[in-house]
């Protein structure tokens, strides 16, 4: 029996099976081979990955009846699926920025479910977008819908730009460029606090907490949970709290909202992790009415995805979008400009 190297690897929607082959390695069809070695697979589905590009050996696409040879280093990516593989399309309005044969990027309002699961059974995001593809084709089968192309997401009260695979080898491109982290993602944030650096970065791994399992956690010593890089830059400061822009190196679940709590600046009305309350400033009446008041005026956590950019599937092009502030988070970054003139003004 030859011995080979396997190694996984993953991330949220996109993971990575590498098998390295022995020495020794006999001549045999690839499919045949990945038949053997990966459980539960079947050669039509192992055929469909490769057709797909979905499997790599070399670094480069090949072919099912490809004869693998001794070292050879394939790679198998496996895309994520929803839970349930019964996507019911559903009648949503959904914010189409751009849309071709191969992909579409939405602009995802704050309160959307990006898929289906286990507390989200419909409502979503995929279940609009089925919708919206069995209008352009109604004989478009319901596997197909299941399958179609979701590479990455944000979370339900997140804001802004989502790029979807309308065929399985864009899917498969796009979420290569998410795996190797050279999709450019820059998030717009409230934080609270104030900064002594105008910029840095944030690395500690983030995975979930381990006394409750629906929340996630940084882990700085890197002994539980996945790499986690977060980069930053103050835009504009209004004393208590701080606009702030996000590059993701990485893409964890929560990474920006876990890694701003990890630092002392949770994301303002973050109910989740701790910016739902007053975190920084005074203890008078006024000030604790000002603060209701403006989570009353965003009454989510103030994070937008606003820049996307990633190199399209087909055409090989460079595409870039950006996307404008939501008006929740426009109307209470104006009222901290406000209340920040005013406080400076009241002092001098």
């Amino acid at each position: 029996m030859n011995e080979e190297e396997i190694n996984e690897e993953g991330e949220e929607l996109f993971e990575r099976l590498t098998i390295v082959c022995a020495k020794g390695q006999e001549p045999l069809r690839i499919d045949k081979f990945l038949m053997n070695r990966i459980e539960g697979a079947t050669r039509n589905k192992i055929q469909q990955a490769i057709e797909a590009e979905r499997v790599l050996v070399n670094e480069k696409p090949i072919k099912s009846n490809y004869k693998i040879r001794p070292e050879d280093k394939i790679v198998i990516y496996q895309t994520y699926l929803p839970e349930s593989n019964a996507i019911v399309p559903e009648n949503i309005p959904f914010n189409i920025v751009y849309e071709d044969e191969d992909i579409m990027v939405v602009n995802k309002e704050s309160g959307m479910v990006v898929h289906p699961g286990s507390g989200n059974p419909g409502g979503t995001l995929v279940n609009a977008v089925a919708w919206y593809l069995k209008q352009q084709n109604p004989d478009i089968d319901e596997a197909d819908l299941s399958r179609f192309g979701l590479v990455h997401r944000i979370d339900k009260n997140t804001s802004g730009l989502l790029v979807m695979a309308k065929t399985p080898k864009a899917m498969t491109h796009l979420a290569k460029q998410f795996f190797d982290h050279t999709v450019h993602r820059r998030y717009v944030a409230l934080v609270w606090g104030d900064f002594e650096e105008e910029e840095g970065t944030i690395v500690a791994h983030v995975g979930r907490h381990q006394r409750f399992r629906k929340l996630f956690t940084s882990y700085p010593e890197g002994d539980y949970g996945k790499e986690a890089i977060t980069h930053y830059k103050v835009l504009e400061k209004f004393n208590y709290v701080t606009l702030i822009e996000c590059r993701l190196e990485t893409g964890r679940t929560h990474q920006i909202r876990v890694h701003m709590q990890y630092t002392g600046h949770p994301l303002f009305n973050d109910d989740t992790y701790g910016g739902d309350r007053i975190v920084k400033g005074t203890v008078f009446t006024k000030y604790k009415q000002f603060v209701d008041n403006c989570f009353t005026l965003c009454p989510r956590h103030a994070l937008h995805a606003q820049q996307l950019g990633f190199i399209h599937p087909v055409t090989k092009k460079q595409m870039n979008f950006e996307s404008e502030l939501p008006e929740d988070m426009k109307s209470v970054i104006e009222k901290w400009r406000r209340y920040s003139k005013f406080s400076h003004n009241s002092e001098n």
